[in-house]
């Protein structure tokens, strides 16, 4: 198996009221049914109007702030905040991004990115006449690894998992826990084509037809990957969980001291 991954050049800088399908449609980037258009989060950001002044950055880091995960001070005496955003996703300042925007604005995330991709499928497939999933894609760090890489945020006409529960292995081993993100991988992928400063905001993969579900079904999206809740194993970062286990332990101590000298 193979696939083809490129990042067309002619997109002009996208300004908020734009339409993103619609400029991919016109411009001329080739597309072809069962072909997977990835689209990094900033120019739709863009196109929705998601863009606040840069002096307001703390107070866009707040307002899109459900949950703070851990929080760091720096030397320079401010603090990296980890949180949990209105999306589900936990990120490094929400999100909230600085690179790739006018000088004086950063940038919000979309507000529904699974919508947007709804969106920009339905327009390519009216202009073109051809059925392509879409992936909206962003950067994020991960925990226990250095560097940057790319996930997907949104999605449309692709399955964002590839379940392989049941299936058995080269060995004959039934595999119970294997769930692949495969519009994850393939966000990574187009983040090496795109690259950071090159000025080329979407990819085309091709070669995964078998992946782009048909006409008309959108598929959930990509929020089916956000894990929460009861299978979140790291609600809080180390400082916090243990700042938390600890006042929890003193609470138990004097609450079970208490009940002690009740007793007496």
């Amino acid at each position: 198996m193979e696939f083809h991954v490129s990042a067309p050049v002619g997109l002009p800088e996208i300004v908020p009221g734009d339409d993103i399908g619609g400029l991919v449609c016109h411009s001329s980037m080739p597309l072809a049914d069962g072909d997977i258009v990835a689209v990094t989060s900033k120019i739709v950001s863009k196109a929705e109007g998601r863009i606040v002044a840069a002096d307001d950055r703390e107070a866009a880091i707040d307002s899109q702030t459900v949950r703070i995960v851990a929080q760091r001070m720096r030397p320079d005496g401010t603090s990296l905040r980890i949180v949990e955003n209105p999306l589900g996703l936990v990120m490094a300042a929400a999100g909230v991004d600085a690179s790739n925007t006018p000088a004086g604005t950063v940038l919000l995330l979309p507000s529904d990115p699974d919508a947007s991709a709804r969106t920009i499928r339905a327009t390519i497939a009216a202009l073109r006449g051809v059925n392509v999933a879409v992936i909206i894609t962003d950067t994020v760090g991960r925990p226990w690894r250095a560097g940057l890489t790319d996930i997907a945020i949104g999605a449309a006409g692709i399955l964002p998992i590839v379940d392989y529960r049941g299936h058995q292995d080269t060995a004959g081993r039934e595999l119970s826990v294997t769930q692949t993100a495969l519009i994850d991988e393939l966000a990574s992928a187009s983040e090496i084509v795109r690259g950071k400063t090159d000025g080329r905001p979407i990819a085309v993969i091709r070669g995964l037809a078998g992946a782009v579900l048909p006409a008309g079904n959108d598929g959930e999206g990509a929020r089916q990957l956000v894990r929460l809740g009861p299978d979140d194993l790291f609600a809080q970062g180390s400082q916090e969980a243990f700042d938390a286990g600890y006042a929890a332990g003193l609470a138990a101590a004097r609450q079970a001291q208490r009940a002690g000298t009740d007793a007496e």
